[in-house]
């Protein structure tokens, strides 16, 4: 068993009483690569599950690079090469660019569309609970690729979104774009999140915080975001269960 099993469980007798300590994990989709949701879940002693896509794979691409191997019965997951991957992710827009070419050869609808595709993979394929940032493909795109009030990227988006009602998930709203300035809103937009409410999608606020100084930057914000959307209360994870919280503003 992990060693901080036990320290989670000390801490929760040590803080009983005064703070609820819950253990959590962002798991990363990859189609035919990431392990399980399930396994992760039960390997790490995880309270709940976030699933997100920060690793777009294009399985034409792959297919043409090399040939496919066969799938393991049992074992290690299987490893992919770096270069068959399109990383939408991190603080640097070029490295977005870069495999938008390679692996897509430009053509950001046919990548978009793969970013959606795998997506609702995890949607439809693995046990999780809150869907992470799911429309963060427009990081990195600013506007330069394609804009939002496009009939083709809305249908996309709302085709996911409805999968997310489907599925009975959270949604997160996530303002670690604009804290660290790599974007200028949340994910999802304003405009998706008045999809969800009306779809009576629950909502919770995170702020992706990779330091405790980060934990609810811009959470004001974002809860008024989501009143002009039509949301009252957000959902937080309590005594195994997803209960509701008032909105404050």
């Amino acid at each position: 068993m992990p060693r901080y099993v036990a320290e989670i469980a000390q801490l929760k007798e040590e803080f009983k009483g005064k703070i609820d300590i819950y253990c959590g994990l962002e798991a990363d989709y990859l189609t035919g690569v990431s392990e399980p949701f399930a396994v992760t879940k039960e390997k790490y002693h995880l309270d709940y599950l976030i699933g997100g896509v920060h690793l777009v794979i294009n399985p034409v691409f792959r297919q043409a690079q090399r040939p496919k191997a066969p799938e393991p019965v049992e074992g290690p997951t299987p490893s992919i090469n770096p270069d068959e991957i399109w990383f939408i992710d991190g603080p640097k827009w070029e490295v977005y660019d870069e495999g938008l070419q390679k692996l897509f050869d430009g053509d950001i609808r046919r990548a978009v569309h793969r970013f959606y595709e795998q997506s609702n993979e995890m949607i439809e394929n693995e046990p999780f609970d809150v869907i992470a940032h799911f429309d963060k493909i427009k990081m990195h795109n600013r506007d330069r690729y394609f804009n939002e009030d496009e009939p083709w990227y809305r249908k996309l988006a709302l085709e996911t979104l409805d999968l997310i009602r489907e599925k009975g998930l959270v949604m997160e709203i996530n303002t670690r774009g604009i804290y660290k300035k790599r974007y200028n809103g949340f994910y999802p937009s304003p405009w998706l999140m008045e999809e969800a409410y009306k779809m009576g999608i629950p909502a919770l606020i995170s702020a992706d915080a990779h330091h405790f100084s980060e934990i609810t930057l811009e959470f004001e914000a974002a809860e008024e975001a989501l009143k002009k959307a039509g949301y009252r209360s957000v959902v937080n994870f309590k005594d195994g269960k997803w209960v509701e919280v008032a909105i404050r503003l």
